[in-house]
């Protein structure tokens, strides 16, 4: 039997800049196949020339045994090669079940099928396990997490032979994980090809058949994933040995710059108090939907406030994000795509959009932005390309230099290794410890507790809109983290 998917010695230019170099893959029927690497390693490009939206300059593309050669989108589309993104594809004004069958809905003559289109949406969620999700919701109005099940939906809805999946847990709880490993699962036994991106090196170990690992836009390494291990994968993918992954300096907490004393938003958070020091990394753990990203919010005044009080030095009164960047506290969204960066402008132009009218040169701007170029290590063509053009995790990098660039002093951090891969995550940790050390103050957001465990001073934990009390890393565990998220005592019951 042909392999479900063959690729050999794929390249592609864009202008000076040379994205890949010559990739060789195959995908067999029912397997689940890691495509790995660092971000800029060439696997967006990759993905975009199975979906149809780059042709490659040399190479070719077989489907089936067959010469594979589509000429856009829904071509891939139509040949069953689907991909779910890690950036929402959602159209928020429709409905769920519209989502579900946008592209091919079902008609009853010249009318839109109504009945059919709950019909097929209902079944494509259920088969996902989430039933729940409401069909004649607005979209817009579901969490990240239901959203990406939506999306998912809509891929095996409309019937797919290759499913292409994105960093597709990087919004998912726990529980949320698991169910979609069982569907992937399922999915592999019905004889579906799956290629599955992911920095999370711990799921492509305990997910995927195989693997194949890009660097610098050529394949290096391809094998069963059974006979390596996550450590083996992240050498492949930088080059070289990673040695330790969280870096800990020694750190001295100095006076509290921030205090909170019962917060509570809208909704969420319902209750929170913290202080949090010069000097200390402060994480905040919880499942999705806590409310630990409505703190952030609140704290950098871009969600009102019900109650209680954020002091924020000597200053406690009424706030604005504004005022909050002129107090030097810095927010970064876990959604940089929509409120973190300006995606249509430059790299040096989003870095000095708060300080501008001091970088009308376009020398001046060009040295800020190679600076911190070279600082955070952001893989680019210069100071002066578009930021919606780099990868996933280069867009991080630009996001976190913007504040550090405006000098915050309180850096307010929501799940800032999201869609990271594991060389850029050792340089964001060793950062933080460097801001730490140097007398910074750091509030992360976090869904991955090895993360929060390695990097943190101290630990809170939310759970249903309340932030527990802080206490030291060294007296937490993940299990006991996830028994407070989940409200359940050591003794297994639930917790009032």
């Amino acid at each position: 039997m042909p392999p479900r998917l063959r690729l050999t010695q794929i390249h592609k230019r864009f202008g000076a800049t040379t994205a890949l170099a010559g990739v060789d893959l195959d995908i067999a029927p029912g397997e689940v196949h890691a495509l790995v690497g660092e971000n800029g390693a060439g696997k967006s490009t990759l993905m975009k020339i199975l979906a149809g939206v780059h042709a490659p300059d040399a190479g070719t593309l077989q489907l089936d045994g067959a010469p594979f050669t589509p000429g856009d989108p829904l071509d891939a589309r139509r040949a069953g090669i689907v991909t779910v993104h890690q950036e929402l594809a959602i159209a928020p004004h429709l409905s769920v079940a519209e989502n579900i069958v946008l592209g091919a809905e079902p008609h009853r003559g010249p009318f839109l099928d109504l009945r059919a289109t709950r019909d097929l949406a209902a079944r494509a969620l259920a088969d996902l396990g989430r039933p729940d999700i409401p069909l004649s919701v607005a979209a817009g109005r579901l969490g990240i997490a239901e959203q990406q099940f939506v999306e998912i939906a809509r891929a095996l809805a409309l019937g797919c032979r290759v499913l292409i999946l994105d960093e597709p847990t990087s919004s998912l709880s726990q529980s949320d994980t698991e169910k979609l490993f069982a569907l992937v699962r399922h999915l592999r036994d019905q004889g579906k090809s799956i290629i599955y991106i992911s920095h999370f090196l711990e799921e492509v170990q305990s997910l995927s058949d195989r693997y194949t690992v890009l660097r610098d836009g050529v394949s290096v390494a391809t094998g069963r994933t059974a006979d390596t291990t996550p450590a083996q994968l992240a050498q492949l993918m930088v080059g070289r040995q990673v040695n330790e992954l969280y870096t800990r300096s020694v750190r001295t907490p100095g006076e509290t710059i921030l205090e909170v004393r019962d917060l509570a938003g809208p909704q969420k958070p319902a209750s929170a108090s913290v202080e949090l020091r010069r000097g200390e990394v402060l994480g905040i753990a919880g499942l999705i939907g806590a409310g630990r990203s409505e703190l952030l919010r609140a704290l950098f005044a871009l969600d009102p406030v019900r109650h209680g009080t954020v002091r924020v030095g000597a200053y406690a009164g009424p706030a604005s994000p504004l005022l909050r960047w002129r107090q030097q506290v810095g927010f970064l969204s876990e959604d940089r795509k929509v409120e973190g960066l300006a995606l249509d402008l430059s790299i040096e132009n989003n870095l000095t959009l708060p300080a501008l009218p001091r970088f009308l040169r376009p020398s001046a701007l060009a040295r800020d932005g190679a600076q911190w170029i070279s600082r955070l290590g952001v893989r680019a063509a210069g100071p002066r390309q578009r930021v919606g053009d780099l990868s996933g995790g280069n867009q991080q990098k630009v996001a976190l230099a913007r504040l550090l660039r405006n000098d915050a002093h309180v850096l307010l951090l929501d799940e800032p290794t999201r869609g990271v891969d594991i060389g850029a995550k050792q340089n964001i940790y060793r950062l933080v410890d460097e801001l730490a050390v140097s007398g910074k103050a750091i509030l992360m957001v976090s869904s991955y507790l090895p993360e929060l465990l390695g990097t943190c001073d101290r630990i809170a934990v939310m759970c249903r809109g309340v932030l527990g009390p802080a206490r030291p890393v060294t007296a937490w565990t993940e299990h006991e983290i996830m028994l407070a998220a989940t409200g359940t005592s050591l003794d297994g019951n639930r917790e009032n």
